[in-house]
Order: C-alpha cells, then sequence, then structure tokens
C-alpha cells in the first residue's frame, strides 16, 4: 500500500464515512450502501401495506424509520434478504429527544407473515428507557420475555443533540452465547444454551440462524436513523 492509499485509509476510519468505515475493519462486510435497499425486504402486515412503502426510506446517506403521526400500525420490519448465523454486527443509530416509539435489532430471526412477529432473539432500541437499549429479548416463538435484561454500571445512551449525536451497538453472536456492547459498554453476556436452541426455536428454525431485522414496533410513532451497518461473519 502507498502513503496515498494508507493516508486515505485512515482518513476514511477517523472521519467514519459513511461506506468507508466497514471496508477499514478487517473481514466487515457493509449490509447498507447508504443509497438504496437493496439486500432488504420490508416486512409487514397487509393492512399496513401503504404506510410501509414509506415507514422505511433513505434520508442523507441514513437508513430512516420514521413513523410519525401514525399510530395503527402493527410491526413494520426491515429484514436482510441473507440469513446469518455467527457473526459480528455493528451499526450505528440516532434518535431524537421526545420520540415515545421502541425499536429493536432482531437476529437468528424469521418473519411470520401469519402473526405478523419477527419471532427470534433481539436487541432492544428503547429511546423512553435508553436503559433498556441493548438488553435481549425472546420475541418467540413461545413466551415473549425478556433473557438479559439485568442492570448495567455507568450506562452510555446519546441522543442526538449530546455528543456526536450517534450511538455505536455491537452485537456477537457465536454459539449460543449472545453479547452486545453499547457505546463501549457491555450490556449483555447470554449463554442461551437450553432456550435459543430448544424444540420449540428448532421448530421454527430460529434461534441459531435466520435474518437480522430492524423493527419499527407495533402502534408506535418512531423516528430513528442507523447507519454504517457492516457484519463479519465468524
Amino acid at each position: 500500500m502507498n502513503k496515498t492509499s494508507r493516508c486515505g485509509l485512515w482518513v476514511a476510519i477517523l472521519l467514519c464515512i459513511p461506506g468507508s468505515c466497514a471496508a477499514a475493519e478487517d473481514g466487515f462486510v457493509s449490509l447498507f450502501d447508504g443509497k438504496t435497499l437493496d439486500g432488504w425486504d420490508v416486512n409487514h402486515m397487509p393492512k399496513d401495506a401503504q404506510l410501509a412503502r414509506t415507514a422505511w426510506s433513505v434520508d442523507n446517506g441514513t437508513l430512516l424509520a420514521d413513523t410519525t403521526g401514525h399510530e395503527e400500525h402493527f410491526y413494520i420490519l426491515l429484514a436482510t434478504k441473507k440469513e446469518y448465523g455467527d457473526f459480528v454486527l455493528r451499526l450505528r443509530f440516532q434518535v431524537e429527544r421526545g420520540v415515545t416509539g421502541n425499536s429493536g435489532i432482531q437476529i437468528r430471526s424469521r418473519y411470520n407473515s401469519e402473526t405478523g412477529w419477527m419471532q427470534g432473539p433481539q436487541l432492544d432500541i428503547n429511546p423512553p428507557s435508553p436503559e433498556l437499549t441493548g438488553k435481549l429479548r425472546n420475541e418467540g416463538p413461545g413466551e415473549h420475555r425478556w433473557l438479559s435484561n439485568e442492570p448495567v454500571a455507568n450506562p452510555k445512551f446519546f441522543y442526538a443533540n449530546e455528543g456526536n449525536g450517534w450511538n455505536d451497538l455491537e452485537i456477537t453472536a457465536q454459539g449460543m452465547h449472545i453479547r452486545s456492547v453499547l457505546n463501549g459498554v457491555t450490556v449483555v453476556d447470554y449463554d442461551g444454551s437450553g432456550v435459543l436452541d430448544d424444540q420449540l426455536h428448532k421448530q421454527h428454525n430460529v434461534g441459531t440462524r435466520g435474518v437480522i431485522g430492524l423493527q419499527i414496533h407495533s402502534f408506535h410513532q418512531m423516528k430513528l436513523r442507523f447507519k454504517d451497518i457492516r457484519i463479519r461473519e465468524l
């Protein structure tokens, strides 16, 4: 690598230019090109078809989830076309103060078009209750419940008017071990043996492999941005 190339690489790392950060991280592949929804599907109930056309969009190089003014909808999820098993997922998200809606990152999951749920593990993004962000839930099959939501010392969560306005979230799924790190603070370190690989999860083919989904929670007004979504398969 010549001097000019090395300088360009370090500029990309330091400035975190959209689309350049993933390339600068060894083994990571970008899941969002900053221009289109290529590689993603929008999952929704038939009654929400009209809203779903605008609920997820590309805005200024970011993925924008926006249901402002709408609370009548069920879950609307943006999901990868590709399935993943073991991986490290990194992304950034931004939310303004006053947003009352809830979101989350589904991993190793599948959409059930009959119920409108995306079944599988979910890492929460909760603007009204930021202390829950990064915590782990089971969104089915079976009981919908927290799997890991223990208090964390010195959690870090930033609204759009704080710091640089963005939150860094890293999710690692390897075997039955799921770990989440929010802004450098470990939020979840969970062993899902006997839970995420039980007979019910195996029957629905979730918990060990599936899509990655970005959630707009049912009956919630949400405005949330994502960028620098990248993944390294393990």
